[in-house]
């Protein structure tokens, strides 16, 4: 029995529609090639291979004959590469195929699956989407398991927090692992300090929505062990640092690090690479109540590292810091954890380009390969030594903030304090959010850096 494919894919079909993907080197010869009525209407509709311009084009009897899509000037390094993506939303319904595909074309086809995504827990879509041939050498599998996994965390990051809090979000985690095969286990409320996880106690403790630590693992003991750790902060107010509303307004994102964490694990899952997986996420509300942890605070962490909180919206390096020693003391081959963990990051390099931080140059470079590949973009920040002397406190080990500069590497700073043992650890700070509409990336919920990591993971494991 074949593999579904996903809801914008489709098999051959003889009554697929074509699709002239167009630039400034083939459009002429392309052109000549055109049903006569379709070559007619593009002469009179004045149209240019521009980028990402398309025109539906008729045949001699007012039907549609197909479509051309512009890509541009070939080799143009500015071009995105994930133009292609846009059709999903200029296409009419039914089933399209590439008659001049664009050089990429597995890219292009994952674009047009990630750009069919649409939200819609809330509000029916009542637009039906048009469905796009597989091209030939195309592995239908994997762009229906990325895009799948892109889906389930884009739903999750979506998803408000009235519907998706710490119980939520364990279910979401329980659902999936069921899926696969694998062992589930959480720490629930008070039970965090019976098991010395005091740090995302402290955070979650201010919510009725009990705080909790959720793992599962899944692969055979004898592979290489790969731990992914994702923030799962289901709601952050800022504690009694209150946000200010404008920063307030998308916090139900702010368990975007734990979604991208499933996204991969599901990927990595559904292809069965060769790994052992454990995935670990803290899950907890940072509220305000009476009971809510306050600036000054001071906690022992799981590591034995005290922690003087200078600021409580700097939760997520703590639920991080307790789930990072807990995935290091199994001294794993790679550890990587998401987390959306500063403004700092944003302020440095925009809503769509992540920072990564590794002490493992052979891992950067590979990821960085990957990324281009993959039109996922990250960008290497420093783990800067000296910097660390901003996260100095005079009651305790070390404060959960620095200085007023460096937010993004001090907060990485700070998680490298948690990990010892494993052989190689990296940490990816996004925004998990598309501030707008882009070819492949419809506006909301994103998990960025997952397809490289992927793309990645499957060159060493598969």
């Amino acid at each position: 029995m074949p593999t579904p494919l996903h809801s914008a894919l489709s098999a051959a079909s003889a009554a697929a529609k074509p699709v002239w993907c167009v630039d400034d080197q083939n459009w002429k010869s392309v052109s000549e090639k055109l049903p006569s009525a379709a070559r007619a209407f593009a002469e009179a509709s004045g149209f240019k291979p521009d980028e990402g311009r398309h025109l539906i084009l008729p045949d001699a009897k007012g039907s549609i004959a197909g479509c051309l899509f512009g890509l541009g000037k070939r080799g143009d390094k500015n071009v995105d590469l994930l133009l292609v993506g846009k059709l999903a939303g200029l296409l009419p319904e039914g089933d399209w195929k590439f008659s001049e595909a664009p050089t990429d074309a597995r890219l292009a086809t994952l674009a047009f699956a990630l750009g069919s995504y649409r939200f819609a827990k809330y509000r029916e879509n009542k637009k039906k989407k048009p469905r796009l041939v597989v091209p030939a050498g195309v592995d239908a599998k994997e762009i229906t398991r990325i895009a799948e996994g892109m889906s389930l965390a884009r739903d999750l990051v979506n998803t408000p927090a009235n519907d998706l809090g710490p119980a939520e979000l364990e279910a979401a985690i329980r659902l999936l692992a069921k899926k696969h095969g694998a062992k589930v286990s959480s720490i629930v409320g008070k039970d965090l300090l019976k098991k010395n996880f005091p740090l995302i106690y402290a955070v979650g403790q201010g919510s009725e929505r009990a705080p909790r630590l959720v793992e599962f693992s899944w692969g055979k003991p004898a592979h290489p062990k790969l731990t992914l750790v994702g923030k799962g902060v289901c709601f952050d107010t800022g504690g009694l640092d209150i946000k200010p509303d404008a920063a307030m307004l998308l916090m139900k994102k702010d368990m975007g690090g734990a979604a991208a964490t499933l996204a991969l694990a599901y990927m990595i899952m559904d292809a069965k690479l060769k790994v052992r997986l454990r995935v670990i996420i803290p899950a907890v509300e940072n509220s305000i109540s009476g009971i809510a942890f306050r600036p000054g605070d001071i906690f022992k962490s799981r590591k034995g590292i005290t922690v003087e909180i200078g600021n409580t919206d700097a939760e997520g390096r703590l639920v991080l810091a307790d789930a990072l020693a807990l995935a290091d003391e199994e001294k794993p081959e790679l550890m990587i954890d998401f987390a959306t963990l500063t403004g700092a990051a944003r302020v440095a390099l925009g809503p769509e380009i992540p920072p990564a931080f590794t002490h493992d140059d052979a891992l950067w470079n590979a990821l960085a390969k990957h990324s281009a590949k993959e039109s996922d973009p990250l960008w290497r920040l420093p783990l800067w030594q000296p910097y660390m002397e901003m996260l100095g406190s005079k009651v305790a080990d070390t404060n959960n903030v620095g200085g007023g500069h460096a937010g993004a590497i001090t907060a990485a700073l700070f998680l490298s304090k948690f990990v010892a043992q494993a052989k190689s650890w990296l940490h990816l700070d996004i925004f998990a959010w598309n501030p707008k509409e882009r070819p492949g990336r419809p506006e909301g919920g994103e998990a960025h850096s997952v397809r490289a990591l992927f793309a990645l993971l499957t060159e060493r494991y598969g």
